[in-house]
Order: structure tokens, then sequence, then C-alpha cells
């Protein structure tokens, strides 16, 4: 028996070690000794994609939803690695433990203006935790335990290791990598979880903020324990509506801008806010005291110290993990707040009131409301949903049903277009017994409608569903709202895709108006297949978010 092993062989044991059971690319010829091993080993699936970007979001989405790592294998050195820039932005700024493993040229055609030569681990050090070239083949494995380590600890994001060609061929010691540990946050300190108990026992309009932090965790239960004992209402940051099973009687749903309108006046009223894993950032309350009371008495926990009164200034300061100190307040006596108690499950009976009415908007073509009504009435308990960025999706936000973490995968604070799809299909590999439905607009749809082939050809039956305003609609409700209707650039025209699909090998639905969507999104989950279900909707039935960036129109 040998001694040594290649260098593509020991990323493979390394990854194996890992718990890491799928990698997901884009072939290329900077590793193939990589993919050899991993077609001797057989013990990690790989999902190729037709695109490195979408191959990134399918690996960032498959980690948020078991937790991670997830790999992507950039294998073509130059543009196959340049293509993941995007996706490694989005991975940064939603702290998902992206790990990519970067093929870079080899090492003695390094700096000759070699053909596909870049700065690649340039390109990539602002938008990730690191960036790093890998120089000796002995250092192979170590290196890309330490990114595996370094995506996994604290505040996750993701780590570039850039391996040169040669290094995957080299001859390297025989290992037996065992798993990467990665140190945990704790609970706050007493005097902390003393101070934030008597903050909430006596305040008259507390509310619990919670975001990320409890989908890391699985600190579902923890947060749900803490509110139902406290019975002190609680609201989502932004993208993480699913932190609380939707229709509990102690939760808002998603706050912000983004958000519903009951969530959003609970923190704008409140005297109290109990930040718990999340950031209070720009993309849940604009920075403004439109969400968030300038005068509320602020107790901020996070397990990154620096997020903590970045934004707003706060009484209590922590460094802890969310699920850690929900568990440590579970004695807090409950606040004396019968008013506030009533008033909110009164405002949150009229929202589901409101809801109800959207759900019988009968226009043709049909409003997007109506749309996203009849899928969260039939969506399963436990689907997974992913949503793109565009009006479309701003709508649907707040307006789905979730009850199983993580249930709810977004672009989060990059707010790019074309993450749904590849999103779904990450996440329909990290848990195939669940299902998983993207919901997008055309637009989105035509940044990325090629996966729908990598989705049948690897047998992931995930449902796509395009809501068609033939439009960039984000953009078209500015240019009608403050350039006074001067559209350009605004109206789209896009195909069929649910006859693109069918060329694709997958099923394909048209919906023609109300009442169609439901019955269409019920053939699509009893076919177990791949589908595209594709719905013309409104085209007026727009709305702008960022009216801080324009004048009226003139």
């Amino acid at each position: 028996m040998s001694d040594t092993i290649t260098g593509g062989e020991a990323v493979y044991r390394v990854l194996k070690a890992n718990g890491v059971t799928t990698a997901f690319g884009l072939l290329g010829g900077s590793m193939l000794e990589l993919y050899d091993a991993m077609y001797a080993g057989g013990d990690i699936a790989y999902v190729g994609a037709r695109d490195e970007r979408a191959a990134g979001h399918m690996a960032d989405a498959y980690a948020r939803v078991n937790g991670g790592p997830g790999v992507v294998l950039g294998a073509q050195a130059g543009p196959g690695v340049v293509n993941l820039v995007t996706a490694v932005a989005e991975a940064q700024l939603a702290y998902s433990p992206l790990v990519v493993i970067a093929g870079a040229i080899s090492r003695g055609d390094q700096g000759k203006d070699t053909f596909q030569e870049v700065d690649q681990v340039a390109l990539f050090a602002p938008i990730s935790k690191r960036s790093i070239m890998v120089t000796d083949a002995a250092r192979l494995a170590p290196m890309l335990e330490d990114a595996i380590r370094l995506a996994m600890s604290g505040r996750r994001g993701p780590v570039v290791l850039h391996v040169p060609r040669d290094l995957f061929s080299a001859e390297v010691p025989e290992i037996e990598p065992i798993a990467v540990k990665t140190a945990k946050a704790g609970p706050p300190a007493a005097s902390d979880v003393a101070a934030i108990s008597a903050m909430i026992t006596g305040a008259k309009r507390p509310v619990i903020f919670a975001g990320g932090g409890f989908k890391w965790a699985e600190g579902t239960a923890a947060l749900t324990a803490l509110a139902e004992a406290l019975e002190v209402p609680v609201v989502a940051s932004t993208g993480h509506a699913d932190v609380m099973a939707h229709g509990h009687p102690w939760f808002a749903g998603q706050g912000g801008p983004r958000g519903n309108r009951v969530a959003s006046r609970l923190t704008r009223e409140a005297d109290v806010i109990v930040v718990l894993g999340a950031r209070l950032g720009f993309n849940s309350t604009f920075h403004s005291a439109e969400y968030v009371n300038p005068a509320a008495r602020i107790a901020h926990v996070d397990i990154e110290g620096s997020a903590v009164g970045r934004y707003f200034p706060v009484e209590i300061a922590v460094q802890a993990d969310a699920y850690e100190t929900a568990l440590a307040l579970m004695d807090t006596p409950a606040p004396d707040i019968a008013a506030w108690r009533t008033g909110f499950s009164a405002d949150m009976a009229s929202l589901v009131a409101e809801r109800e009415d959207e759900a019988r908007i009968a226009t043709l073509p049909m409003h997007p409301r109506r749309a996203l009504a009849e899928i969260r009435a039939v969506l399963p308990r436990d689907a997974i949903v992913t949503l793109d960025t565009g009006n479309t999706c701003l709508q649907a936000a707040d307006r789905l049903a979730h009850y199983h973490s993580p249930g709810l995968v977004t672009p989060l604070d990059f707010g790019l277009v074309g993450f749904g799809m590849p999103a779904a299909i990450g996440a329909k590999a990290a848990a195939p017994d669940r299902p998983v439905i993207a919901i997008m607009g055309d637009g989105s749809m035509g940044y990325t409608m090629i996966e729908v082939q990598t989705a049948v050809s690897h047998k992931l039956a995930v449902i796509f569903i395009v809501l068609d305003n033939q439009a960039w609609g984000a953009e078209k409700a500015y240019q009608e709202e403050f350039f006074g209707g001067r559209l350009l650039g605004a109206e789209i025209a896009s195909p069929r895709f649910d006859k693109f699909a069918e060329l694709c090998g997958a099923r394909g639905f048209w919906v023609e108006g109300p009442g169609d969507m439901g019955p269409a999104l019920e053939q699509a989950l009893a076919s177990g297949e791949t589908c595209v279900i594709q719905g013309r909707i409104d085209p007026g039935a727009l709305m702008t978010l960022r009216k801080d960036l324009f004048k009226s129109a003139k």
C-alpha cells in the first residue's frame, strides 16, 4: 500500500471527514485529480451547475439549510473562479459558511501573464472572511481544515482557498483526517441576564427582535418557549420570517421595510427591545425611527461583538449566542403588559383578515398578492421556500407561511437577482425529503433558467414559480413614481418558461388567472418532479421600497 496520495485525494478526505456529503461546481481543468478522487471515493455527491455563480448560490443555500459548510468547486482557474465573485459576495452579506476551493494556475506559471492568470486572492479578499493561496502541497490539507474552521466559527461566512493546479497532482503523505472542531459561543454573563430580565419585567411595551442567530443554533424551540413564558411578541429580522412558526400567537412576523405593518408598529412603539441574534441593520430598519423607537431601551445580544450597538444606542451590550441567551432568560418573570398584549392580538387579527381579503382579489391579470395567497394556502408545513429579489418577492417577504426552521432562504443584504432558483436546488440537495419551492419574477428566471436542467439531471424535484409581470418591476415602480412614468429598459418580454421546462425534461404549468395558482402548485407537489409554474400577474401592481433614494416626479 502506498504511503502517499495526491493532493486531490487529500482534499477529498478532508471534506469527507468534515461531513461534506455534497459539493457543487462546474467541471474545469484545474482540479481534475479532486474530481477523480470524488469519483473513486463515492461518498461525496456532486451537483454540476451550468454556471459557477449558480453553483455558489447552491452551496450557500445548502449550508444555510443543513448548517454548513457548503462547498463549491471553482474548478477552472481564471474565468471559472471569477464567475464565483457574486456568489461569494452574497454569502458574505448573508453570513453563510461557504467554503470555496478555487483552482489557480500552476505555481511555476505564476507571475508570467500566463493564460487565464488574474490576481484571484486580491479579488476575493474584500468579500470574504479570508482569501488565501496555498503554496505548499504539504499545507493543502491543513489549510483546507483552517478554511472550514474559519467559515464555521463565530459569525459565519465564506472562505476562499486558492489551490494551484499542480498541487492537486502532487504526492503528499497519506492522511486520515478527523472532523474540525469549532468553538461555540456560550451564554451571557449572569449579570447581563439579570439586567435584561429586569429590563423586560419593568417594560410596558416590550418586543423581542430575533434574527438568524436562532437558525444556526437550531434555536426556534428556545425562542418560542421564551416568547410563551414571557407572553411578549416576537418580530423577525429581514429574511428570517421562519424563526418562529407562522400563526403562533406571539409571533408578529417580519418587521422593517420588507415586513408587515403590525411588526413594524411594535418596534416603532416599543419601550424595550431585546435584540437576540440580529444586527438591527439597514435591511431590517433603514436605520430609521420609522422602524425603531429612538427612545426605546435596547438590550442587544449577538455572537459578533462589533455588531452590538453599532446602529442604535444600546443600554445592555452582550456578546453571546442567541440560543443560549434565550435559555438563560427563561426564568424572567412575565411583565405586566395586558394592554400591549391585547392591542397586539387585535392588530394580528386585522392583519390576518387583510391577508384573507387579498386572497379574494379577482383582477385579471392576477394580482401578485392573490397569487401569493394561493401559494400560502397550499404550501406544505415542512416546505422550504427560496425567494429572489424584485418587486414581487418584496411583496412575498411576509406573505408566506413557514412552520419549520430553516424554512426560508433569501438573498438578504446583497439583494441580488438570480438567487432564488439555484438556492432552491441547493436547499433540495440539503433536505431531499422536504418540498422546496422557489418564487421569483420573470426577470430573475431569465438569469438562471438553464439551471432547470441541472435540477432535472440530478433528480432534484424543485418547484420553480415564476410570477411574470413582464417587467423589471422594482425599477419600473421607481420610474413610474419618481420619473413621471418615463420608462426605459423596464419592460421585458419573456418566453413561455413552462414550455422551456418541458424541453429540459421538467413539467410545465401555465396559470391563467385567479384560482389557478393553488391547484397548479398542488399538482406540481403531487408529481414528485422538477416543475416550472408560470403565471402572468398584473404589471401595474407594483410598490416602491427605497423612497429615500429619489425626489418626487416632475
